[in-house]
């Protein structure tokens, strides 16, 4: 019975020759040509799901993604001691990188869309999940280049360790001078990438790969203190940020917990409330008839008491600001004077261009009866240069069909200066 279950995980009759294998993976660490290529197009897919925030556009980019190659590439390396193959996996991987850095900035710096969206913000801040993620991720994936039976694993392993996106981020990270999103999704690149590795050295010394070379004794011993070395450098940080990761967690549960049990008023309703672990801080908005200070100040001094000393809680209600409690009412009610002040000015002035208009209509109608003889008119109130304290003239432009005297031409004048009770009066006769 015991033996039948041990047999359920036995790997030694489903196991692929090692040279086969070897020859597999050598093959995937190659970037010419069509390998190029498909990275380059990857990266460009990728970069345009993050652009628009499109899950099912980043996958696909994983799916056709290449560097899985070169990262198994460097675990078999190590793994059977061929430095060469190391050398190679290490060049072209090195490689990859450049080209999709490169690619993916150019991308989002002539890109017109230059948020930063959900997938974008999830590819900045990783930790111990994500070393987890990329280790058993990269297990599934050499056993199943190592096994007769590959199935479709290799699909799956591209989109859960996600390698693509956070060198597309990184990318954006540059494009935008941002260097937070830069270093942290590198980092989320680099701990994919050595944990991957990681795991393809393990399977590929649990199944026994036979050495190319032989190390001796100093030698091997350096080998693993430089894989030590890597994988702590690597490992501790991711540790720390997902400690402050499964906190934040807490905290923001915890507060939610409280605010469903004590945050309840009568006569208000909770619109919204935003919770900001990092920085411990909480904004409740309530609409209602209102909720007194000493109400406010018993809801904090639970929340003092419930654990949560250091979180500063802020309440804004909504409808009480149209009560004149609360300082915002106040700045509302002065930008609205203000604003109908200018309201005001403005149909004024629109008012006074409306009655100049038919004023000179009336005046040019005045004229063409005394004068019959007029064609065209244009009157209107302008300004001579250099300005003088009365440098408002009238302005009258007047064409006629026939030639005026000298003497009707300062009657018109003297006309208009009465009819528009102006001393400047200028008359321009065409």
């Amino acid at each position: 019975m015991t033996n039948n279950l041990i047999d359920h995980f036995r790997l030694k009759n489903e196991k692929e020759e090692a040279s086969s294998v070897i020859e597999t993976i050598s093959n995937g660490i190659i970037f010419r040509g069509t390998n190029l290529w498909i990275l380059i197009f990857a990266i460009f897919i990728a970069s345009l799901g993050l652009n628009v925030n499109s899950t099912a556009v980043i996958i696909g980019a994983m799916l056709i993604s290449p560097l899985m190659g070169p990262i198994m590439g460097m675990g078999l390396g190590i793994g059977i001691n061929d430095l060469a193959l190391l050398r190679r996996s290490v060049s072209n991987f090195s490689f990859a990188i450049g080209v999709g850095l490169t690619t993916s900035t150019l991308y989002f710096l002539v890109t017109p869309i230059s948020d930063a969206h959900s997938e974008l913000l999830a590819r900045t801040a990783p930790n111990i999940y994500d070393v987890l993620i990329a280790f058993f991720g990269g297990l599934a994936g050499v056993l199943a280049v190592s096994s007769k039976m590959k199935g479709n694993v290799i699909p799956g392993v591209a989109i859960a360790t996600a390698l693509m996106p956070p060198l597309c981020t990184a990318g954006y990270g540059i494009a935008t001078l941002q260097w937070n999103f830069f270093f942290g999704a590198f980092y989320l690149f680099t701990i994919n990438t050595v944990f991957i590795a990681l795991a393809t050295f393990l399977t590929v010394r649990f199944l026994k790969f036979p050495f190319v070379n032989f190390l001796d004794k100093k030698s091997e011993a350096r080998a693993r203190h430089s894989i030590t070395a890597i994988i702590i450098l690597t490992l501790v940080p991711s540790i720390y940020l997902g400690y402050i990761m499964v906190q934040e967690n807490r905290f923001e549960k915890s507060v939610t917990e409280f605010i469903e049990k004590e945050g309840r008023f009568e006569n208000d309703f909770l619109l919204k409330k935003v919770i900001d672990p990092a920085k411990r801080t909480i904004v409740l908005t309530y609409v209602g008839d209102g909720i007194s200070d000493t109400e406010i100040n018993s809801l904090q001094k639970k929340l003092a008491e419930s654990g949560f000393g250091k979180a500063q809680l802020s309440i804004i209600q909504g409808f009480a600001w149209l009560k004149g409690e609360n300082q915002l009412s106040q700045n509302l009610k002065s930008v609205l004077s203000s604003t109908s002040v200018e309201l005001k000015k403005a149909t004024e002035e629109l008012d006074s261009i409306r009655q100049a208009k038919d004023f000179n209509g009336q005046s040019v109608n005045e004229l063409q009866v005394l004068y019959p003889a007029l064609k065209n008119a244009a009157i209107s109130e302008t300004y001579s240069r250099p300005s003088t304290s009365d440098s408002v003239i009238l302005l009258a432009v007047l064409s006629f069909s026939k030639p005026v005297s000298k003497n009707d031409k300062q009657r018109i004048a003297d006309w208009l200066k009465v009819k528009y009770k102006k001393e400047n009066v200028k008359v321009v006769f065409d």
